[in-house]
């Protein structure tokens, strides 16, 4: 490619959580192997736009670039993505940023995820230990469970699959296939599994499993290709036969 090439950037851009949205254009030089985020850091070392006016530099996040943190996540051209891994020479020009709708904009493109950590906490999305001391080697765990459980810990908490399901929404509860995905997770778990009845219970309503519409959309734009659906379906059997114990009162 010509080294005077340029590359254009339409972003969304909100000064404030209540203020209105708009949209600025940049044009920044090619280089080679660019991403959505070394466009971004030459707009912020250069803050002019394409009409030659200084304005504020873009504000978003980001953490390890490594497609790890999660935290880049933002809609580029109209699907949800990490700008981390978003190549500039795969994408079409002009190159559109705009935050997930999901999540309430702070400023430009970073979004406040809290929905989604506040779903983790619900699920108890995490191992319980009693104390800090020496416990001894821990339970083994069956290889081929430990490869599947391997896959759903990939979950960098992106928030992709939530912006991509049609029933997370600001008029709905639901707590999303992030969170769900984690209580399959946790459950499986040998130490996580004293706490599987409390974690089942806690998605057995409409903002838990009853708010999948099961539309796939998550699968499909998952970063780390997580299983979403097939946990999902996990869930749902393992709710069902929760329901019945708790209907006959039986602790087996």
């Amino acid at each position: 490619m010509s080294e005077e090439k340029n590359i254009t950037f339409v972003v969304t851009r909100q000064d404030e959580p209540e203020s209105e949205p708009y949209k600025e254009t940049f044009v920044v030089p090619y280089r080679q192997n660019m991403n959505v985020i070394s466009g971004l850091m030459e707009i912020r070392r250069n803050p002019v736009n394409a009409d030659g006016e200084a304005t504020t530099p873009i504000f978003w996040e980001m953490g390890c670039l490594e497609e790890v943190c999660g935290a880049c996540s933002m809609i580029i051209n109209g699907e949800p993505r990490q700008s981390c891994t978003a190549l500039v020479d795969q994408l079409e020009q002009p190159i559109h940023l705009e935050p997930m709708n999901t999540f309430p904009v702070t400023r430009d493109l970073a979004v406040d995820r809290s929905r989604m950590f506040d779903s983790l906490k619900k699920v108890k999305a995490w191992v319980p230990i009693d104390g800090t001391y020496d416990l001894g080697p821990g339970p083994r765990i069956a290889e081929t469970k430990r490869q599947w459980a391997y896959e759903l810990s990939k979950c960098m908490s992106c928030g992709v699959c939530l912006e991509a399901c049609p029933n997370v929404n600001s008029k709905s509860d639901f707590i999303g296939p992030a969170a769900l995905s984690q209580v399959r997770l946790f459950n499986s778990h040998p130490t996580g599994e004293m706490h599987k009845s409390e974690r089942l219970q806690s998605i057995m309503d409409e903002e838990g499993i009853m708010g999948c519409g099961n539309a796939q959309n998550c699968v499909e734009v998952c970063p780390k290709g997580i299983p979403l659906t097939t946990s999902l379906a996990a869930l749902y059997r393992d709710t069902a036969v929760e329901s019945f114990k708790s209907f006959f009162g039986s602790d087996k």
